[in-house]
């Protein structure tokens, strides 16, 4: 299960490496792509099938499937890992996601999101902030399993 919260920096030529309990559990078959609320995600390719599938629900012919498309998928990039796991991000993703010196991956059960620190602390800062406000959107929306 991919859980929990680890740093790691990001090196010369954009270069990181993957938390070793990440590494264990996904192994290094990976993409990275633009993720929502400017971090990147990162999955097993297996992984990606469903989540590209799960995107491009609708026809062709709607706006938001093809945005959807050309922000994620067009983004979307291969990841070599070596034996430590280091992998190079690539520019565009950086960029993107304004990563500077220090990274977090954030484990969500079935992908990674990495952020640059500094962003992930504000977001985290929001999210503990507005935490209830959260829950009683998601309850409004019927995704929640407390009865």
């Amino acid at each position: 299960m991919l859980i929990g919260e680890f740093t790691s920096k990001l090196g010369e030529k954009n270069r990181t490496a993957l938390p070793k309990k990440f590494r264990d559990e996904i192994g290094n078959d990976l993409i990275v792509a633009k993720g929502y609320d400017g971090c990147l995600i990162l999955v097993t390719k297996e992984q990606w099938t469903g989540i590209t599938k799960d995107m491009l629900v609708g026809p062709y012919t709607k706006e938001a499937v093809r945005d959807t498309g050309r922000f994620i998928m067009g983004s979307a990039s291969e990841v070599d890992t070596d034996k430590q796991g280091r992998f190079v991000l690539p520019k565009t993703l950086t960029d993107y996601a304004a990563m500077e010196n220090e990274v977090i991956f954030i484990g969500l059960m079935n992908r990674v999101e990495i952020w640059d620190a500094k962003k992930w602390r504000e977001r985290s800062d929001y999210l503990a902030q507005n935490s209830s406000l959260i829950a009683e959107k998601l309850d409004s929306l019927g995704n929640t399993s407390e009865k």
